[in-house]
């Protein structure tokens, strides 16, 4: 299994699980879908973009502090996320 976005880091290294050390520099791990989570790896600049600001703000009131996987969840599904980090890859 693979996937390839834009800026999100390598899909080999999202597949292999939640370690820090599989996650470089400059990126943070997020899990993301509706039943089945996904990790991916988005990099630190997406925090100052209002977008995914707003997406980080649904995830603290859906999960508060206590994320299930061990890692920070995204409460959207699959292409809603991807479609977000693809516009803000473009802008």
């Amino acid at each position: 299994m693979g996937f390839q976005l834009p800026g999100i880091g390598n899909a080999k290294q999202v597949c292999k699980g939640a370690e820090a050390k599989n996650v470089p520099k400059g990126y943070f791990s997020v899990y993301v879908g509706e039943i089945q989570k996904k990790r991916f790896l988005v990099p630190i600049s997406y925090l100052k973009n209002p977008s995914f600001q707003n997406l980080l703000s649904q995830d603290e009131e859906e999960f508060g502090f206590d994320h299930p996987t061990g890692g920070l969840t995204i409460p959207c599904t699959e292409e809603a996320f991807i479609d977000l980090t693809c516009r803000l890859n473009c802008s």
